[in-house]
């Protein structure tokens, strides 16, 4: 099956089902109505610190997942007072640093990605590929996947056009939970840059998480080994029960954790 109709068959799939549980989703909304009667009851300026905790927080887990070697004592003092840590290269610290940028943007700009659109996902992904010497907007050469015999598309036409039905699927769908879902797996599935797609798929979710007022998640506590497992089954199998428990926790670990 070339990639193309194994792609189709998979935006099919998930056009005619529900992501989430009915226990799912009342254990999401339930969390979701803390995090709406928490925040009321914070200041301006509350508020801001807690979401300056988790921007940093996402910045560091973000990025531990692709590697990165900072830790979280070492990324705080980065994004905070701009102290780099010894002994690390450039890049890595550019790499938080425009994680925190990213997220900074959304914040200020929360409608930014309403309603998304190809063009404006580049944009997010600009950012956070800034001075890394990674090459802007959908890519036009092959890009293999460490650990699974999944290729993704490699054609530039055929993936701006999976990115607009992802985009088509993403805005049709009522349930923001589903939304940010969606964006957080199909980003990462579709593999439309050089590199930084994983990254760019976990701002994005939130942005629309943020848009729709609702919980940002950091992922915090996620080993980078279990996302990393979890993203594999759902590129080889199409199976997105690993990844759903992931987002649902890590949700849950937002609302409880910051607000």
């Amino acid at each position: 099956m070339t990639n193309g109709k194994h792609r189709k068959i998979l935006f099919d799939t998930l056009t005619n089902v529900h992501l989430f549980t009915d226990l799912e989703l009342e254990k999401l909304e339930s969390l979701q109505q803390k995090y709406t009667s928490n925040i009321s009851e914070l200041s301006v300026n509350a508020y801001n610190k807690e979401l300056e905790r988790l921007a940093i927080d996402l910045s560091w887990k973000s990025a531990q997942i692709e590697g990165n070697t900072y830790s979280l004592l070492e990324t705080e003092r980065l994004l905070k007072e701009k102290e780099t840590a010894q002994g690390k290269a450039k890049d890595e610290a550019i790499m938080l640093l425009n994680h925190k940028d990213a997220l900074d943007f959304i914040i200020e700009n929360p409608t930014y990605i309403d309603p998304l659109t190809v063009s404006r996902i580049e944009d997010i992904h600009s950012i956070l590929i800034k001075e890394l010497g990674v090459d802007r907007n959908i890519r036009k050469r092959r890009v293999g996947i460490t650990g699974t015999n999944y290729k993704p598309l490699d054609n530039e036409f055929q993936i701006k056009e999976a990115l607009n039905d992802m985009c088509s699927l993403i805005e049709k769908r009522e349930n923001v939970f589903e939304k940010a879902l969606l964006a957080l797996s199909l980003l990462s599935y579709i593999q439309a840059f050089n590199d930084g797609n994983k990254r760019t798929a976990r701002i994005i979710s939130n942005a629309i998480l943020i848009n729709h007022n609702y919980c940002p998640i950091s992922f915090r506590t996620v080993e980078s080994i279990d996302y990393k497992k979890a993203m594999l089954l759902f590129y080889e199998q199409n199976n997105i029960v690993a990844f759903k428990d992931i987002f649902i926790n890590q949700f849950e670990f937002a609302v409880e954790t910051y607000f």
